[in-house]
Order: structure tokens, then C-alpha cells, then sequence
């Protein structure tokens, strides 16, 4: 079979099985990856590289984690945060008592806990809900341990280190159980399932980029409508929107897109 339709074959498989639709990633990038992560494991084409996914939970996950990009840290871009924490947050805190947040495809969940620490600056602990997804079950499961290398505790401000994180050893942070205990984290396949409403801000950022552009005008759509009138959208540094306008967004600030 021809390398190309044994891709084709290999994504129909891989939405049968998994819901995730391949065919919405931009393929070069997604085939190239996969295909270097399959002959890493020894496999020769995609055909029987599935059937060992279907069998093999550690080669599903590793297939997951390289399909996801799980790369994420705390306050990434410390900058776009501080326009989150100096202007958003209280924009909203003077309307609303409570503000409701999801993070999008959180991954290992440094930005949920980013805007939990964010939010306890104005809220205690009790009155702060954050809501975070993603599409695979060991980004999910490592983001509830809540333990991280000092490596991505880089942008985070030292009051905060010291506030909200336990140093452990081998330079393993872990976060307070109090800033645990604010994120809810669910499974969710952000392509094909609905979304809930009303948010004051959703964060998706260092994703939508891995999309078809047809795949990223459903996915505005979708943020859009989630959003209540006036919410937010932060997407990522590569990520900029540029016709928001037929998403019903204006630009608030660089990278950040207001529901109008």
C-alpha cells in the first residue's frame, strides 16, 4: 500500500477507535511526527502500529502524548499573564462577585493552576473555580499529581514559589493542595464534543496552531459561543486571530480576543 493511503487508513482507524479526528491536525507535521514516533518503536508501516496501540497502553498513551504536544509551563509568556492578573481578572471581579474559567487542552496543568494562583490573589481558595480539559488521560493524570521539575517553574513569580509551591527532591516542585483542590479536571475531545457557556475566560493556547484552518474556524465558533458577552479568549503567541470580527471577538489586547 502507498505510504500516503496507509496514513488515510491509519486516521479513519485511529476515529474509529479514539473519536480523534487526524484529519483536522495539519498533516505534514502530524504525519511526519507520527511516522518518526511509530519507527521509533520498531514498526515498518502504520497498519501494524495500530493494531499494537489497540493492545498496549503505554504505546496508546506515548502515541497520545506525542499527538497532544504536551509541552507547558507556569506563567508561559509571563507578560500575557500579567494582563490577565492586572486588567481581566479585576474587569470582571467588578462586575461579578465569581468568575468562570476554563483552560482548554490544559495538558499537564500548569495553566490551570497559573490562573488558580492567579485568581487567589483576589478570591480566597473556597470561591475559586477553574475548569480544565484535555484529550489525553495521562496529561490529565499527571496534572492532578501536581508534582513538576523546576524547569517549568521558571516564569513563576518567587512569592508565589514560595507561596504555593513544596520543594521535594531530585528539583520536583509540588503545588498546594489548596490550589489543587480549585481545578476541576475532565476528559474532552475539543474538536468533536460541545462545550458548556458563560465564561468570563477561556484560555487555549499553543493548540488551535496544530489545526486545519477549517478545523480552527470551528474551533472560534465553538470558543465564541461558550463565551458570555464581554468574555475572553487568550490563545497562544503564534495564534493570532485575524479576522475576529466573523468570530463575533475584538481584539482586548495582544492575544486576547473579547466576545462581543
Amino acid at each position: 500500500m502507498a505510504v500516503g493511503n496507509e496514513f488515510d487508513l491509519f486516521m479513519e482507524n485511529i476515529y474509529k477507535y479514539t473519536n480523534i479526528d487526524l484529519k483536522k491536525y495539519k498533516r505534514p507535521q502530524m504525519e511526519r511526527r507520527l511516522t518518526a514516533l511509530r519507527d521509533k518503536q520498531g514498526f515498518q508501516d502504520f497498519k501494524p502500529y495500530f493494531e499494537a496501540l489497540q493492545k498496549d497502553q503505554n504505546l496508546f498513551h506515548e502515541f497520545l502524548d506525542r499527538m497532544t504536544i504536551n509541552v507547558s509551563e507556569f506563567f508561559r509568556n509571563p507578560n500575557r499573564w500579567e494582563v490577565v492578573e492586572q486588567r481581566l481578572v479585576p474587569e470582571v471581579l467588578k462586575k461579578n462577585k465569581k468568575i468562570k474559567v476554563w483552560s482548554a487542552a490544559c495538558s499537564t496543568g500548569e495553566e490551570p493552576y497559573t490562573i488558580a494562583m492567579i485568581l487567589n490573589q483576589y478570591l480566597p481558595f473556597s470561591e475559586i473555580k477553574v475548569l480544565a480539559s484535555d484529550i489525553d488521560d495521562g496529561a490529565i493524570a499527571r496534572a492532578k499529581k501536581g508534582v513538576y521539575h523546576q524547569r517549568s517553574l521558571q516564569f513563576v513569580p518567587p512569592a508565589y514559589v514560595s507561596k504555593y509551591f513544596k520543594p521535594l527532591d531530585n528539583q520536583q516542585y509540588a503545588i498546594s493542595e489548596d490550589v489543587k483542590k480549585c481545578v476541576t479536571f475532565k476528559k474532552h475531545n475539543l474538536l468533536e464534543e460541545p462545550f458548556e457557556s458563560d465564561f468570563d475566560l477561556i484560555v487555549c493556547r499553543n493548540v488551535i496552531i496544530y489545526f486545519t484552518e477549517q478545523a480552527k474556524d470551528l474551533l472560534y465558533t465553538k470558543f465564541s459561543n461558550a463565551l458570555k458577552p464581554g468574555g475572553v479568549l487568550f490563545v497562544g503567541s503564534t495564534e493570532q486571530i485575524f479576522s475576529p470580527q466573523s468570530f463575533r471577538f475584538a481584539t482586548y489586547d495582544t492575544f486576547f480576543y473579547q466576545r462581543q
